[in-house]
C-alpha cells in the first residue's frame, strides 16, 4: 500500500512552518507504520492497542502542547492540531486516548495543580508510563455538567468522595483520574486526583460498543472513597475549570475529524480509480465526480477553519464559541464525507478491508462527546444573538 501523501488542494502546506510540517510528517509515518496495520483487527476485537502507548510517548505526542519543563514537547497550537489530525486519520479511538491523556488529564494538572502534582505526574504521563482519564460526565448529567451529583465531603484526613461518572475514555486502564465533584462548601465544583487502587474507587469497562471499539470506555464509581488533601487540584474552582479542559479537547477534535475525513476521501478516490464498470473506472462517471468535488471542498474548508483557529490560539485570542464552530462544522463534515465515501465503494464500503465504516461508526461518538452537535449549535446561537437558549 502506498504511503498517504495528504489532501492539500489549497496548498495549505505553504502556510505551515518547517517545524509544523516535520512534526506532522513524523506522526504520519508513525501512524502508517505502527497503527494502520493493526487497527482494523483491534477494532473488530474491541481491543485497545496498549503496545502503542509507550511509542506514542517516545514520539512526543502525549500532552504535546504542554511545556518542555514537564517533559512535554511544547508544540504550538497548529503543530499540535496536525498531530491530532494524523492520529485520527488512523483511528478516532486512538485519538480519543491521546486527547484525554493530554487535554483532559495532563492539562488540568498543569493548569490547576500544585508544582508537586505537576512534577509527579506530567513527565510520566508524557512518556506513556502513566495513563490518565477525566471524570465529568455522569449517568444523568452529560450536556448539563452543573447538575452533577458526585460529591466530596471534607474530613479530618482530606475528602470523602461519593458518586459515579459515565462514558469515561481510558477509565479502566488509568493510573490517575481527574474527577470533578461538588464540595460541601456552597456546592463549589473542584477537581480531585484519584489514584488507581484507592479504596472505594472502581472503574468497570463498558462493553458492547458499536463505536470507538479500539479504545477503553468506562464508568468511574466512588463509594466512600478517601482522597488525601494533597490530591485536590488547588487552583480549580467552579464549572469554569472543567470547561477550560473541554475547550482544549474540542480544539483538538476539530483537527482530528479532518484526519478521519481525509482517510475516507483518499480510500474512496483510490478505489474509484481502480474499480472498472461499464468499461471505465467509476471515477470517470459524473455522479461519482460530484461526490469527490463535494468531499474535497468540505475538507478544504475545514482545514482552513482549524488552521485559523490554531493561529488565534497561538496569539491568545481564541474564544470558546470559535472552538464550538470548528468542532461542530468539522465533525459534521467528516461524517458526511464518510457516508459519501462509503457509497462510492458500494457493498465493499462496509468491509473491514477498508477503513470507511470504522471511521463512520467512530465519528458518531465524536459527534456527541465533548459537547453534542446541538449544544455547540446553541453556543453559537447565544454568541450570535445574545440570547441564552439553554434554559
Amino acid at each position: 500500500m502506498a504511503k498517504f501523501k495528504g489532501v492539500d488542494f489549497y496548498n495549505i502546506d505553504s502556510l505551515l512552518t518547517d517545524e509544523e510540517k516535520l512534526t506532522r510528517d513524523s506522526v504520519r509515518d508513525f501512524i502508517e507504520e505502527r497503527l494502520i496495520p493493526i487497527i482494523e483487527d483491534c477494532y473488530e476485537k474491541a481491543r485497545f492497542p496498549t503496545e502503542i502507548v509507550k511509542p506514542l510517548g517516545d514520539l512526543g505526542v502525549l500532552g504535546a502542547s504542554l511545556p518542555t519543563e514537564y517533559g512535554c514537547a511544547g508544540l504550538g497550537a497548529v503543530a499540535y492540531g496536525l498531530v491530532i489530525q494524523e492520529i485520527e486519520r488512523g483511528d478516532s479511538g486512538i485519538r480519543s486516548f491521546s486527547s484525554v491523556q493530554g487535554s483532559l488529564a495532563m492539562y488540568p494538572i498543569y493548569a490547576f495543580g500544585s508544582e508537586e502534582q505537576k512534577r509527579k505526574w506530567l513527565p510520566a504521563m508524557a512518556k506513556g508510563d502513566k495513563i490518565g482519564c477525566f471524570g465529568l460526565t455522569e449517568p444523568d448529567f452529560g450536556s448539563n455538567p452543573a447538575g452533577m451529583v458526585t460529591r466530596a465531603k471534607r474530613t479530618e484526613k482530606g475528602w470523602l468522595l461519593n458518586g459515579s461518572k459515565a462514558w469515561i475514555t481510558n477509565g479502566t486502564i488509568a493510573d490517575i483520574a481527574v474527577v470533578w465533584a461538588k464540595t460541601d462548601d456552597n456546592d463549589k465544583i473542584r477537581g480531585f486526583l484519584v489514584e488507581k487502587g484507592t479504596p472505594g474507587f472502581t472503574a468497570p469497562e463498558i462493553h458492547r460498543k458499536h463505536s470507538l471499539r479500539a479504545s477503553v470506555t468506562s464508568e468511574l464509581v466512588f463509594s466512600d472513597c478517601e482522597i488525601p488533601e494533597e490530591n485536590i487540584l488547588p487552583l480549580s474552582g467552579g464549572l469554569k475549570s472543567p470547561l477550560m479542559c473541554l475547550s482544549q479537547a474540542r480544539y483538538g477534535i476539530s483537527w482530528g475529524a479532518i484526519g478521519s475525513a481525509m482517510a475516507c476521501y483518499q480510500t474512496a478516490l483510490d478505489y474509484a480509480q481502480g474499480r472498472v464498470q461499464f468499461g471505465k473506472p467509476i471515477s470517470a462517471f459524473q455522479l461519482q465526480q460530484a461526490k469527490f468535488a463535494d468531499m474535497l471542498t468540505e475538507i478544504t474548508k475545514a482545514q482552513l477553519l482549524s488552521l485559523q483557529l490554531g493561529r488565534l490560539k497561538e496569539q491568545g485570542k481564541i474564544t470558546p464559541s470559535q472552538i464550538s464552530m470548528a468542532k461542530r462544522n468539522n465533525v459534521h463534515m467528516a461524517i458526511e464525507v464518510a457516508r459519501k465515501a462509503r457509497t462510492i465503494l458500494g457493498g465493499n464500503g462496509i468491509s473491514g478491508d477498508y477503513p470507511i465504516m470504522r471511521h463512520m461508526n467512530n465519528l458518531e461518538s465524536v459527534y456527541t462527546y465533548e459537547g453534542t452537535h446541538d449544544i455547540h449549535t446553541l453556543i453559537l446561537g447565544a454568541e450570535i444573538t445574545g440570547h441564552q437558549a439553554f434554559e
